[in-house]
């Protein structure tokens, strides 16, 4: 399963009518991505007809709730699509957050238990076909102890340095990066404060930026130009690149990229073809 250098990550394409979300990968898939990412508490069911659609394509969640999913139909419903297409899904699955998700409790203990429920079931789930969202470095372990690896999200370079230490040389390290293909300073840090709003509000990602050296100043007023300008790429194509080369260079093997742009709720196609030749895909 090779993912590819870079990805795209949306929590829109989920939701999307199954058409247009199968075209909109194609595209993506011809466009030169290795991988997409479905955001937003995804699941095998809305992988399965973008990679029944698509013939190269990584289709993987980003993430999938182990509060909202039953592990056994999580494995049996990932089986079924590896039996037909093999090596063209990869479950992502994350902890979600205490605000977010009914019946949080002990995600590190819930993550494990999770696990043993895909090593057990009927077919399970090998560590390979999966990877953890993971921030700290105890669930970064486990990512790279049980899984293919991590898929932190919201990350600094400095955090993917970390997080390969953690991982291990051999374990997949694939960070969601926001980008925003403006130069215009003003224009970007304000899309990137309407995104970062409800992530201020959430201690996992306020807790891993205070482990970065971040204060609770940069939490303040939707966020510090501090924080914004390190946690959403923007500027030129070439700061893009360079910005996005800086993961690479830190240990990332893979960069899922979300891109931004003015309305949140719109699929930025136009974007996205724009971001493949910035990125020189294709």
């Amino acid at each position: 399963m090779d993912v590819g250098r870079f990805g795209i990550w949306d929590h829109n394409l989920a939701r999307t009518a199954r058409t247009e979300a199968v075209e909109t990968v194609a595209e993506l898939e011809e466009l030169g991505f290795g991988t997409v990412w479905l955001g937003g508490n995804s699941s095998v069911e809305a992988a399965a007809p973008l990679v029944r659609g698509t013939s190269r394509i990584i289709v993987a969640n980003g993430i999938l709730s182990i509060w909202e999913h039953e592990a056994r139909d999580v494995a049996r419903e990932r089986a079924e699509l590896e039996a037909t297409h093999p090596g063209r899904y990869l479950l992502g699955l994350g902890a979600s957050h205490s605000a977010l998700a009914k019946n949080y409790h002990k995600p590190y203990s819930a993550m494990v238990a999770y696990l043993d429920a895909l090593d057990a079931a009927e077919v399970p789930v090998p560590p390979k076909a999966r990877v953890l969202a993971a921030l700290g470095p105890k669930m970064l372990r486990l990512a790279g102890d049980r899984a293919r690896g991590a898929h932190p999200y919201l990350v600094t370079p400095e955090h993917t340095a970390e997080a390969r230490e953690a991982l291990g040389p051999d374990a997949l390290l694939a960070p969601e990066v926001k980008v925003v293909l403006s130069e215009d300073a003003a224009r970007a840090r304000a899309i990137g404060r309407g995104v970062l709003e409800m992530y201020l509000k959430l201690p996992n990602y306020t807790n891993n930026w205070l482990r970065l050296g971040f204060t609770e100043e940069d939490f303040r007023a939707g966020g510090s130009d501090r924080l914004v300008d390190a946690t959403v790429v923007w500027g030129s194509p070439g700061t893009v690149r360079a910005r996005l080369a800086e993961f690479h260079e830190a240990g990332a093997d893979h960069v899922a990229v979300q891109l931004l742009e003015d309305d949140p709720e719109k699929l930025p196609r136009g974007g996205w073809r724009e971001l493949a030749g910035v990125l020189g895909l294709g």
